[in-house]
């Protein structure tokens, strides 16, 4: 399918599409053995690197709708891998946190996530692949500057 002034032949959504389904078909996986899916290990990375996000701004780092992150993290709160205070210290946010177990098996699936992005990249090189990585960078800022 070629889009006019798209010089080699393709549509950068429809090949970023593509790419990003390619890379959630093989982190489902190999996520699947630690019983855990993408999203939820998205949330449990989200949580590693912002502690105490509430269920919003969870949602919107992981890209679901709050009522999905609600369910995912109940889902993930009764298998002991994140806990959510009982009450909001400010406002109606419940701040919530990963447990040690939740710490553990995030260390596990990074590995597997890793090998995963690895094998995608794999044809690209180091150099190639940091210029895709500032490439795509540059192309969010561009529509976030819109």
């Amino acid at each position: 399918m070629t889009q006019p002034g798209f010089p080699y032949g393709g549509s950068i959504g429809y090949t970023l599409k593509r790419a990003q389904s390619a890379l959630r078909t093989h982190m489902d996986d190999a996520l699947r053995p630690l019983g855990l899916t993408t999203p939820q290990y998205s949330c449990l990375e989200a949580l590693n690197r912002a502690p105490g996000s509430s269920n919003a701004d969870l949602a919107r780092a992981v890209f679901v709708t709050r009522q999905s992150m609600n369910t995912l993290l109940r889902g993930l709160e009764e298998r002991g891998l994140v806990e959510r205070t009982s009450s909001a210290s400010g406002g109606r946010a419940l701040p919530t946190t990963l447990t040690a177990d939740g710490r553990d098996l995030l260390t596990r699936a990074s590995a597997l996530v890793y090998q995963a992005e690895t094998a995608m990249a794999g044809r690209l090189g180091l150099g190639r692949t940091a210029a895709l990585i500032e490439d795509l960078n540059a192309c969010i800022d561009a529509l976030d500057d819109q």
